[in-house]
């Protein structure tokens, strides 16, 4: 086993390149700069291997559209503001379903903001983003180890089911360093068939590739075959992990790095006598639903934690479907939540510690 320390960013772009990755379009904007930076130089010394960085995050994903219509596999990445700028593009590649893999290390908003971490662009990533109706896989990864795997899994799931799919991360998991071993990282050598693709005339007709439907009728069928694609998705992609749930009280949910603070407030909360467990969604679309379905009439009530002023909440409260009460803690505008601060939310929620 080989591990080389590694900046987040970095770990993105690798992870990318090893997942077969070839083609990458962006536009450097804090805290994902770094990662721009490594596909410039990285991708020069792979074979077929093309990077540009376009004159606008608007420019960048159009490119994308471009590449990927080739079958390629292909990422760009931005960061909160910057991801807002693609999902016109983004809505284009969902219509013409076209596989691609989209970045966003998340930071403080709205507008600018700031340049701090962010979970505040849930919305935005699972509920469609762009216009029209349609749903993105999206995946959380809580460590840089976790990047690597889900990485080839969001380059597979594009291929498998034609749809681009969004990777997830907030600017603390950009910008940390850990200790990475890529050869822990599955293969994605799964053979996908891309005769749709542009250029694959096989003496057929020239493929076409596109999102416009001019009559209604049409549009509607080919919305329907979207939906059933991603209802396919809902049934086989969902991901997650559970953390002393089994005789839980009180659980909290939560993903990505913020995860594993509230990890360190629940192994507290149990020093304390207070039964509290985790839920950690690591794909935020689909949804997790199953472990709500199995602890919700267990359990006296659920804690959110977000680096946002709550919106997964909307979420969990779908799962629990009223069987025990939600409630909320986040910090906004880059502050991050202390493990401190999520343990004193736990002891206010469960009553107190026990003796």
């Amino acid at each position: 086993m080989t591990k080389v320390l590694m900046k987040g960013n970095e770990v993105l772009g690798e992870a990318a390149i090893q997942a077969g990755c070839n083609y990458f379009f962006g536009y450097p904007i804090t805290p994902q700069s770094e990662l721009v930076a490594y596909m410039a130089r990285r991708l020069t010394e792979v074979e077929d291997g093309l990077f540009l960085q376009a004159e606008s995050e608007v420019a960048a994903v159009n490119m994308v559209y471009g590449a990927a219509a080739t079958g390629k596999r292909v990422m760009t990445s931005s960061s909160s503001p910057g991801f807002s700028l693609k999902q016109e593009g983004i809505s284009y590649l969902v219509g013409a379903e076209l596989p691609a893999v989209l970045v966003n290390v998340m930071r403080g908003g709205p507008g600018l903001g700031n340049i701090q971490p962010g979970q505040a662009d849930y919305f935005q990533i699972t509920k469609g983003g762009g216009h029209g109706d349609y749903f993105l896989p999206v995946f959380a990864p809580a460590s840089l180890q976790e990047i690597v795997d889900l990485m080839h899994a969001a380059f597979d799931i594009a291929d498998r089911y034609r749809t681009p799919v969004i990777l997830a991360a907030d600017g603390m998991l950009g910008q940390m360093m850990e200790a990475v071993d890529f050869t822990k990282g599955p293969s994605s050598a799964e053979p996908v068939n891309k005769d749709w693709a542009v250029g694959n005339r096989n003496g057929d007709k020239p493929k076409l590739v596109n999102s416009l439907f001019l009559d209604a009728e049409s549009l509607e069928e080919h919305n329907q075959h979207l939906y059933d694609k991603q209802m396919l998705i809902r049934q086989n992609e969902v991901r997650y992990e559970t953390v002393l749930t089994d005789d839980a009280d009180f659980i909290i949910v939560a993903y990505g790095t913020l995860s594993r603070i509230a990890t360190n407030a629940i192994h507290e909360a149990r020093k304390q006598g207070i039964k509290v467990g985790l839920i950690r969604p690591i794909s935020l679309w689909p949804f997790p639903e199953q472990p709500f379905i199995e602890t919700r009439e267990q359990v006296k009530a659920y804690l959110t934690v977000e680096m946002s002023t709550g919106q997964m909440i909307e979420d969990v409260r779908l799962a629990v479907n009223g069987a025990a009460p939600v409630e909320f803690f986040g910090r906004t505008g880059g502050v991050v939540p202390t493990s401190e601060e999520i343990f004193e939310k736990i002891v206010e929620v469960s009553g107190g510690a026990k003796p």
